[in-house]
C-alpha cells in the first residue's frame, strides 16, 4: 500500500474511531483526523512488527482494524493528555 493508500485508510480509521468515541476533542475535526492518520501508521506497523500480518497486501479487514485500533488508542492518549472536554 503506498502513502496515499495509508491517508485514505486513516482518514476512515479516524472517523470511526471518533465515531466509537463519541465527544468533543480539544483538537476537533482536524485533530481527530490527523489522529485517525497516525493511528493508521502506528496499528499497521504493530500489526506488521508483533502480530505477523504483512501490510504490504492490498487492503484487507485486519488491515483496516489494526488502523481503527491504533487510532482508538491514540485518540484515547491524546484525550488523556490534553483533556476531554466531554460533560
Amino acid at each position: 500500500m503506498g502513502i496515499i493508500s495509508w491517508i485514505v485508510l486513516g482518514l476512515l480509521a479516524g472517523a470511526i474511531a471518533k465515531f466509537l468515541l463519541p465527544g468533543r476533542d480539544p483538537g476537533g475535526f482536524i485533530g481527530t483526523t490527523l489522529i485517525g492518520v497516525a493511528g493508521a501508521f502506528i496499528g499497521g506497523w504493530i500489526s506488521a512488527r508483533w502480530l505477523d500480518h504483512p501490510i504490504n497486501k492490498s487492503f484487507d479487514s485486519a488491515t483496516l482494524a489494526a488502523a481503527i485500533g491504533g487510532s482508538l488508542v491514540l485518540l484515547v492518549a491524546y484525550r488523556l493528555l490534553f483533556g476531554n472536554s466531554r460533560d
